[in-house]
């Protein structure tokens, strides 16, 4: 299997919205957005698969030197063959990777957050950064581009611990600012045994209040020389945006399913955006 086959089954097994707003791009931009999800992949999944934590992060420290080896021209892993030779053309930094790696590393050590601005932190660099690599990778011209892709990469992010509530619980996780848990009434035992109360219902709506303007956000600050070269990012934020809807609309029963968009829909909502420019 060569490193490029090794990226797009990563990918596509995934069954991530990510991988239909792939479909409409140029060759050379899908190969290189490929390999980048598929270092995002890897790296989330010695987190989320690997039950020992000294394990763990023994695994990201490898990962940390292969990135930086990689930079230096020696690849070892399929994903680094796959993307460092694709780096330079898209403008895709090692500080961008290792950021993505330090992101990863802090669901390790930390299951709470004291409140919005430190979970901030944490979208920032498992979010914002990817966002911000996507936008090159698609072809960004305005500077101005950062900042729109760095938010919609935190909408995302919310958008993600939103839907994700009840899975992260299992694992004795809590996305949800300790704070704000305070501010509805809702205690971390209630969600980390999954139960459910008009008080988490309030909780959660306040939290999709704040994705939703995380996006109106993010489409403010996308100009218009970038429209058209961000159309991929525009699928995503369309398919994700719906998504949060559809939780909305089911009252937030994320404590005990996953709520998720077949993918036929997906796939009509990304070639809504890319053949009509809407959502």
């Amino acid at each position: 299997m060569t490193p490029q086959q090794y990226v797009q089954q990563k990918a596509a097994a995934s069954g991530s919205s990510f991988y239909y707003a792939f479909l409409f791009l140029p060759p050379q931009r899908r190969a290189a957005i490929t390999a980048f999800y598929a270092f995002c992949r890897e790296v989330d999944d010695v987190v989320d698969e690997v039950s020992d934590p000294g394990v763990a992060q023994t695994k990201l420290a490898w990962w940390r030197n292969e990135v930086h080896q990689a930079f230096a021209g020696h690849p070892q892993h399929p994903v680094m063959q796959a993307l460092q030779p694709l780096c330079a053309e898209f403008g895709i930094e090692e500080t961008m990777l290792q950021s993505v790696i330090e992101g990863c590393e802090m669901d390790l050590t930390q299951t709470r957050y004291l409140d919005y601005p430190n979970l901030t932190r944490y979208c920032h660099l498992v979010a914002g950064v990817v966002g911000e690599v996507s936008a090159r990778i698609f072809g960004q011209t305005d500077p101005a581009t950062t900042d729109y892709a760095h938010t919609l990469g935190q909408a995302f992010q919310l958008t993600n611990i939103i839907r994700d509530v009840g899975e992260d619980a299992l694992r004795g996780r809590i996305y949800l600012p300790m704070s704000e848990l305070q501010q509805f009434d809702v205690k971390a035992h209630e969600v980390l045994n999954r139960l459910d109360s008009e008080r988490f219902q309030a909780l959660m709506q306040f939290q999709a209040q704040r994705a939703h303007a995380l996006y109106d956000q993010a489409l403010g600050q996308l100009r218009t020389a970038d429209w058209q070269t961000q159309k991929p990012g525009l699928m995503m934020a369309s398919i994700y945006r719906t998504l949060l809807r559809e939780i909305e609309a089911q009252k937030f029963p994320v404590l005990q399913q996953r709520v998720a968009l077949t993918p036929l829909r997906k796939l009509w909502l990304a070639w809504k955006m890319q053949a009509l420019g809407r959502f």
